[in-house]
């Protein structure tokens, strides 16, 4: 029934100029908007279908991560993110520990988070 549909995914932000200029200035990704539907973006991601960015005015951010980016070097992606201002999530639980960077290195492939504006979770991980 739908397996020749192309799904895509979503997520909602509170500020569609401040998602722009970060997706696309900050994180260098391909984001464009929809002339027809005013607030409404689409981030473009390579090898993907095109995630709707849509703006909510009640928006909530999601307290679980939208989006994954893969990188060969996690450190290295950090870093320069870093120097673009992206602030890393340190925790510091008994069971849940990040570095100073907010690298998580306990188990599995290196992965880090990070907030865009409108508060919603994303990482980056080793692949």
């Amino acid at each position: 029934m739908l397996e020749e549909s192309k799904a895509f995914s979503g997520f909602s932000v509170d500020d569609p100029a401040k998602a722009k200029a970060f997706y696309a200035g900050v994180l260098g990704l391909n984001v464009t908007e929809i002339p027809e539907m005013e607030g409404l973006l689409n981030l473009n991601i390579n090898g993907s279908t095109p995630i709707l960015i849509y703006t909510k005015p009640n928006h909530t951010p999601a307290t679980f991560t939208i989006l994954n980016f893969p990188v060969l070097d996690v450190e290295k992606t950090v870093d320069e993110l870093s120097a673009r201002g992206v602030k890393f999530e340190i925790y510091d639980q008994e069971n849940f520990k990040t570095n100073e960077k907010g690298i998580f290195l306990s188990g599995g492939p290196k992965i880090a988070w990070f907030k865009d504006p409108a508060g919603n979770f994303l990482s980056v991980i080793e692949k």
